[in-house]
């Protein structure tokens, strides 16, 4: 029965161009690692596999790239076969079908792609994180004022601030990879959902698809997306996060803050005003960001409240929404690391900044605490007090103003101007602020080495997750030659 125009135009016509770019190079390693076990367990005899093989090695990919739906079949699976039954008959096209239905190569296919698309995700925070990690240690102690409420609070360094970026990024990294872990379980073999009568052997198609190891129960194997809404939620997590920070350097960027500059190649000009120096790499990985947060957002949205089975709102029509979201989040993640590549900061005003507004107060409360024996509370309100007299009466000494206002709260306090000018810079502020995680520069240099070591661990675990993929596409090659 011919597929209605409104149905070919609609659906399946899209369907097969996104098959084409998403899914023809892994459904022909499905096809490879299937006849590969079906021969090896003796489920299709040799000679019927060799014509497969020859069949499979025979097909023009390119041409398949570029032919048009003409409606003739249903998607890419049928097209694909139709090709394989024209180069080897039938009857030997047929056997490569037994023990597998489309719904467990299919959501192998997904599996394969999704790991793909995880690892361009993680390449690009390794990315952002070098980036970062490098800047910080320029500015291990570049001082500037922190904001709380948005209001100039303390002043630390920038590399204090980006090793709080980068140790959330450590953690996007991990959580990641275990999205990684959960997606790289092989579907296939669970048929259409209940498995087979055939003696397959599942662990090994599973590892010549460089997978961890099959899936579990094979309704599950075809029903569940747990895996991939748990790859959504951790790209989620990385773009939430990976956006309050974009919000800051944009603020820095602003005339009116004037810490950052971005490079000459990552900013535009206005097309009336000469003097513009406009941050658009910024803004467009803020808006990228916002566009993947979205997709990955809307993908629990597409699959909650369907059944928990073989049903088509997780497949072909969600799967250009999976590529989409997570490749838009490697993007944007890549273009926020060449943005901050090339940036510099300005130093003077960062330090002008950092010593205005009273921003270190905090520590002159606590000296009185630490050096004079004054509960906090108390201490806070002197200092409180130093503050708005100070503003008040312009001109008269900080040290008058102190003994005054202590004086007041019945505890007299004298301190030389150099000793209030000291306990008052912002580089004692930070030398002091030795917890554990802290501000103090030596505090940093450790924990910059730390996230230096961590990177490369990173980046050494997920080279290792992309060999193993490449080795298993080795082991298919070389099984099929043994066929």
């Amino acid at each position: 029965m011919p597929f209605s125009p409104e149905y070919i135009r609609l659906v399946l016509r899209e369907n097969f161009e996104d098959a084409k770019v998403l899914f023809l190079e892994p459904l022909l390693a499905v096809h490879r690692a299937h006849l590969v076990m079906l021969a090896e367990t003796g489920i299709v005899a040799r000679e019927d596999a060799r014509r497969l093989r020859d069949a499979l090695e025979n097909i023009d990919i390119e041409a398949i790239r570029a032919a048009a739906y003409d409606g003739s079949c249903e998607d890419l699976f049928y097209y694909v076969d139709r090709l394989i039954v024209s180069r080897c008959g039938p009857d030997a096209a047929g056997r490569l079908h037994t023990a597998r239905s489309r719904n467990d190569v299919d959501m192998t296919m997904y599996r394969m792609r999704l790991r793909e698309l995880l690892l361009r995700v993680m390449d690009a925070t390794l990315g952002l994180r070098r980036s970062l990690l490098e800047l910080a240690k320029r500015h291990s102690t570049t001082v500037f004022p922190a904001h709380t409420h948005t209001q100039p609070a303390q002043p630390t360094t920038v590399a204090h601030y980006l090793l709080a970026v980068l140790e959330q990024l450590e953690r996007d990294t991990s959580r990641l990879q275990a999205a990684y872990r959960g997606t790289n379980r092989c579907p296939l073999g669970a048929c259409a959902i209940t498995g087979t009568g055939f003696p397959i052997d599942r662990i090994r198609t599973s590892e010549l698809l460089g997978f961890d190891g099959p899936t579990g129960n094979t309704y599950g194997s075809i029903a569940a997306v747990d895996y991939l809404l748990e790859s959504a939620a951790a790209a989620g997590v990385l773009l939430a996060g990976l956006g309050r920070f974009v919000h800051d350097m944009l603020l820095w960027c602003t005339r009116e803050t004037a810490f950052l500059r971005l490079a000459d190649g990552l900013v535009q000009k206005s097309s009336i005003m000469p003097q513009k120096r406009n941050p658009v790499a910024l803004e467009h990985a803020r808006a990228l960001l916002s566009k993947a947060l979205g997709q990955t957002g809307a993908l629990p949205l597409a699959v909650h409240n369907t059944p928990f089975g073989d049903i088509v709102d997780t497949e072909d029509d969600l799967q250009p929404l999976v590529a989409s979201a997570f490749g838009d989040t490697a993007r944007a993640v890549a273009l926020v690391a060449a943005a901050m590549t090339g940036a510099e900061l300005d130093t003077n005003q960062m330090r002008a900044r950092a010593g205005a507004d009273w921003v270190t107060a905090t520590e002159l409360a606590d000296t009185l605490v630490r050096e004079h024996g004054l509960p906090f509370g108390k201490a806070h309100a002197v200092v409180a007090e130093v503050i708005r007299a100070y503003q008040a009466a312009a001109g008269t000494p900080l040290s008058g103003v102190l003994a005054t206002a202590s004086r007041s709260a019945g505890h007299e306090i004298r301190m030389t101007e150099a000793e209030l000018e000291r306990v008052l810079s912002p580089e004692y502020f930070i030398s002091v602020r030795r917890t554990p995680g802290g501000p103090a520069p030596d505090v940093t240099a450790t924990d910059l080495g730390n996230a230096t070591t961590e990177l490369g661990e990173d980046a050494t675990a997920i080279a290792g997750l992309r060999s193993a993929l490449e080795q298993a596409q080795q082991r298919l090659a070389a099984a099929m030659q043994t066929i």
